[in-house]
């Protein structure tokens, strides 16, 4: 269910099960009003049958997300989590079925984090029917810890590689795109020409104005992105940016991985590309707040956690009171 506009007004529309949009006019005028407006008018058409279970919730969430990247992403995880929790209610699911869902992925060789992330997909989804009003409440969901990030970043000459590298033009184009933007992978893909303003320089990775992402932001253009852009302009055969057989891509994960190892640079995936622009603009002595704005933080706080120990003045100021304070004391000592 989304908020959109109709008729010089607002309105509220959502997929059906055949992948059709339907719209409703509202009669608010602000979105505030229009997303509560909006809630009664999807309930109204779809009301919500008794006892629904994990499967037919996590269906519904997937219609509603039909067309975003996070439908393709959730289709993969459900391949894990519906087996287990498909069949459950979500009144039913409990500590003990988390914690037998960690154990049996956990036997399987997959890892903490595609485990934290599974699990927080299905918390998503139960939180989502709590919200629309599909359940009364959601259900408590327990994960493993949340291991700490990764910490791999290129160094400039494995950038030079990695661009060096003989490699597809459409793969090319996204590193590129990935580290002058510092956008994640999703946003790169979902990004149309109508967004790339050449003359002002300016890449918009947002989906709209009113849409809140993770991580999207409104990013200048620099001089070496500026000419790759020029050329795909001209050769292009579809709205998207980077384009494959006159289409979008659903997934550099492979390319990125094979242009690495063509180059000689190990354990690179996308996201170390978006990690690597913010830890050079960190070293370069870059604000935080500006670092902050580039990723699409909703905080610079979250910025600060991350990348602030790659700036040159991190905590320099209080090492050299404390320095300061030391040989103070030991002089002092002497006299």
């Amino acid at each position: 269910m989304n908020i959109g506009r109709l008729r010089g007004g607002l309105c509220v529309y959502w997929y059906d099960s055949t992948g059709k949009r339907i719209r409703r006019q509202l009669e608010a005028r602000t979105r505030k009003d229009a997303e509560a407006e909006a809630i009664d008018v999807y309930r109204k058409e779809n009301p919500t049958p008794a006892g629904q279970t994990v499967q037919q919730i996590w269906d519904d969430y997937l219609i509603e997300r039909q067309g975003r990247s996070v439908a393709t992403t959730m289709r993969y995880t459900g391949k894990a989590i519906l087996p287990h929790f498909g069949a459950l209610r979500p009144d039913q699911i409990d500590t003990l079925h988390c914690r037998d869902y960690t154990s049996m992925r956990r036997q399987a060789g997959r890892k903490d984090g595609s485990i934290w992330t599974e699990l927080g997909h299905l918390r998503t989804t139960m939180q989502w029917a709590e919200k629309t009003g599909r359940i009364e409440r959601a259900p408590a969901i327990e994960r493993p810890q949340k291991p700490a990030p990764k910490d791999r970043y290129m160094t400039r000459a494995e950038i030079a590689k990695i661009l060096a590298a003989p490699c597809e033009p459409h793969i090319r184009l996204a590193a590129l795109l990935m580290l002058s933007t510092a956008g994640r992978v999703s946003a790169i893909l979902e990004l149309t020409w109508d967004r790339v303003d050449l003359d002002r320089g300016l890449i918009d990775l947002r989906i709209s104005e009113s849409t809140t992402r993770k991580g999207r932001a409104v990013v200048p253009i620099n001089a070496g992105l500026r000419a790759a852009l020029q050329e795909a302009r001209e050769a292009a055969l579809s709205d998207h940016v980077v384009e494959w057989a006159g289409g979008p891509v659903k997934s550099i994960r492979k390319g990125i991985v094979s242009l690495a190892a063509r180059a000689g640079v190990p354990n690179i995936s996308p996201h170390v590309f978006r990690h690597t622009s913010a830890v050079h603009m960190a070293e370069a002595g870059v604000p935080m707040s500006e670092i902050s704005q580039y990723l699409g933080h909703s905080n610079v706080a979250i910025t600060e956690r991350v990348y602030a120990r790659f700036s040159p003045d991190y905590l320099r100021k209080a090492a050299d009171v404390v320095d300061f304070t030391m040989i103070r004391s030991v002089l002092g000592s002497k006299n």
